[in-house]
């Protein structure tokens, strides 16, 4: 029997944080070692992201705006 995971406790693999992201795999990996993403081991050894996490974070980026070149 498989168990289902609910949408806001899904798991994300280092791939899908940086794509979702738009950053190189080994970014993510940084930030969770620098403390700026949170993450959780399997019994592997692989870090998994919370979903919701990741979204929360996409999404305050998303609401800074960037400073315009100059002349524009």
């Amino acid at each position: 029997m498989r168990t289902q995971i609910e949408p806001d406790h899904r798991l994300l693999t280092p791939a899908e944080v940086a794509a979702m992201l738009r950053v190189d795999p080994k970014t993510v990996t940084r930030w969770a070692r620098g403390g700026k993403l949170s993450s959780i081991r399997t019994p592997g050894g692989h870090r998994r992201y919370s979903e919701s996490e990741v979204r929360g974070l996409l999404n305050g980026w998303q609401s800074v705006s960037l400073p315009r070149a100059s002349g524009e």
